[in-house]
């Protein structure tokens, strides 16, 4: 079993690496209280979870000087790794006055910048023995990627999709590009093509004798690859490139299967085509 801890102060960001971590598949709790740490990893061992992730911080009270101690013994059933978030004092000010969120630990007779402190007193035992990472310049994306690289998450990427569409169906809301190849010879007109799809044989033969389909099928696929790693850095899970025909059924069916072919190579690729259900 593999248990992340994470850990850090109030506002550097715990809650955006709990999500990657969801993301990836972990099963995430938010605010454990420590005491019950060891009967909950060894409850779920028991139901077969293999990943999990736990943020324990600052709401948990005096019982973190316990920690540590808790953690030693886990590491001898578990795979045990501990991240712990801090930032520059005047950065977390900064964010509380954005958020207007009140600091755990705020109270009437302190100040903002005291709680941080005793804050940073009380979580000292668990950054000790952790991977820092200081939020303080970081965007959200940046810091995702981090935590990727901190649990070499980054071979799970982005899920390329290729979408086939009809344009008189209206355009899928979902599709991050659109391509419209309205414009190519339509298998429609002839009548042994028109009750078939662009999965078929002799719709896909149709198209790779029409030299305008090869050509912007060039074209999608040299921007799509050109672009891609900027949606990938970008640290999207999903990506969706829309092809439109008129009616969903033909080119548009091709388009997505044949650049789907091409991608799959080198990426995560799903194929869904709107009109054929």
């Amino acid at each position: 079993m593999r248990l992340v801890l994470i850990s850090g102060l109030s506002g550097s960001g715990k809650s955006v690496a709990l999500k990657v971590l969801e993301d990836a598949g972990f099963y995430c709790i938010d605010n454990l209280p420590e005491p019950l740490l060891p009967d909950t990893v060894e409850h779920l061992r028991l139901y077969g979870v293999k990943d999990t992730a736990v943020s324990i911080d600052a709401r948990s009270g005096a019982n973190l000087i316990d920690l540590k101690q808790e953690l030693g013994k886990l590491g001898l059933r578990t795979e045990v790794r501990v991240l712990f978030l801090t930032a520059r004092e005047e950065v977390l000010v900064k964010r509380f006055s954005e958020t207007r969120r009140r600091h755990p630990l705020s109270s009437g007779d302190r100040s903002l910048e005291e709680c941080i402190r005793e804050e940073r007193d009380m979580l000292a035992p668990i950054s000790a023995n952790a991977l820092l990472i200081d939020t303080s310049d970081l965007s959200a994306n940046t810091l995702r990627a981090r935590v990727k690289d901190f649990l070499d998450l980054t071979g799970l990427g982005l899920t390329l999709v290729f979408e086939s569409f009809g344009f008189k169906h209206g355009i899928p809301l979902d599709a991050d590009l659109v391509f419209d190849v309205r414009c190519l010879p339509n298998p429609h007109y002839d009548l042994a093509l028109r009750p078939l799809t662009g999965r078929d044989a002799p719709v896909i033969e149709f198209l790779q004798n029409q030299p305008q389909v090869a050509d912007m099928l060039e074209d999608i696929r040299t921007y799509v690859a050109k672009w891609l790693p900027a949606y990938i850095q970008d640290n999207r899970n999903y990506f969706t490139v829309g092809l439109g025909c008129t009616g969903g059924q033909h080119r548009s069916v091709y388009f997505a299967e044949t650049l789907a072919a091409h991608f799959r190579a080198s990426q995560q690729v799903l194929v869904r085509h709107r009109e054929l259900g």
